[in-house]
C-alpha cells in the first residue's frame, strides 16, 4: 500500500513541477481512490503532488514539513477522523485551503467538516467532475460542493425559501432558460478548463466569464460550479 508520496520511480520519470505549482496532499486510505486523485493532479498543469497518505498520522507529521496550498482529506480515515486534520491543518497551515472527498454526506458531518475549516465538501459518488477542476475553483476563491450537501446547508440556513413555481421549483418569475453564451462557458468550464482558459478560449474578459457565471447560478438557483454543472445536466442544457 502506497503511504507516502509519489514512489522514487514514479518521481524519475516524470519532469519536474514547475516551482510555482501549487502543493497538495492528499489523505485517503481506499487505494484506488487515492491513486487516481494522484493521476489527476499529475496530469494538471500547475498542481504537484506533495504528499500521499493512507493514514492520517502519517500526513499530520507530513504537513508541518510540506505546508501545502491545498488538503484534500476523508473523514473515514483508519487511525483517526478527518476532522482531527482539518483542525490541525488550520492551527498549523493557516494559509492551505481543505477540500472534503468523503461518502458522509450527513448535516453532522458536513457542518463539523466546515466549521473546523474545511473550504469544501464533495461526495464521491456524486462526483461529476476531475477532482483538479474543483481545486482549480477552490483556488480561485470558490467552494466546491456536491448539489446535495449545498442543498443541505440552503436549508439549514434559509428554512424560508423564497416562493417557486408550481411544479418547477424555481423562483417565481425566472423561467432559468441559459443565454448561448452562459451554455458555452458552463460546457466549456465543465470540460476541465479553468476560468482562465475559458477566457481565452472564447475570447472575452475572466471578468466577463464571471458576470455570466454569476447570472447563470441566479438562474439556475444554485451556489457552486459543481452544483451549476449538475443542474444544467439534469435540464439537458449541457
Amino acid at each position: 500500500m502506497h503511504r507516502g508520496g509519489p514512489s522514487p520511480m514514479n518521481l524519475s520519470m516524470k519532469k519536474p513541477a514547475p516551482v510555482d505549482s501549487l502543493a497538495v496532499v492528499v489523505v485517503e486510505d481506499d487505494d484506488e481512490t487515492r491513486e487516481s486523485i494522484e493521476r489527476s493532479i499529475g496530469h494538471r498543469p500547475g498542481l504537484r503532488l506533495a504528499g500521499s497518505y493512507a493514514r492520517g498520522r502519517d500526513a499530520l507529521a507530513a504537513l508541518l514539513q510540506s505546508a501545502p496550498d491545498v488538503l484534500l482529506v476523508d473523514l473515514g480515515l483508519p487511525d483517526m477522523s478527518g476532522l482531527e486534520i482539518i483542525r490541525f491543518a488550520a492551527r498549523h497551515c493557516p494559509r492551505c485551503d481543505v477540500l472534503v472527498l468523503t461518502t458522509f454526506g450527513d448535516e453532522e458531518h458536513v457542518i463539523a467538516a466546515l466549521e473546523a475549516g474545511a473550504r469544501g465538501y464533495l461526495l464521491k459518488e456524486a462526483l461529476v467532475r476531475d477532482i483538479a477542476v474543483e481545486i482549480d475553483e477552490l483556488r480561485e476563491g470558490g467552494s466546491p460542493l456536491s448539489p446535495v450537501i449545498a442543498r443541505q446547508l440552503l436549508k439549514r440556513l434559509n428554512p424560508k425559501a423564497p416562493a417557486t413555481d408550481a411544479g418547477t421549483g424555481r423562483p417565481q418569475g425566472d423561467d432559468g432558460s441559459l443565454t448561448p453564451r452562459e451554455v458555452e462557458i458552463l460546457r466549456t468550464i465543465s470540460r476541465g478548463f479553468s476560468y482562465a482558459e475559458t477566457a481565452d478560449l472564447l475570447g472575452i474578459s475572466v471578468l466577463t466569464v464571471h458576470t455570466h457565471l454569476k447570472n447563470v447560478y441566479r438562474k439556475l438557483s444554485v451556489h457552486s460550479m459543481t452544483e451549476a454543472v449538475y443542474e444544467a445536466g439534469q435540464r439537458k442544457l449541457l
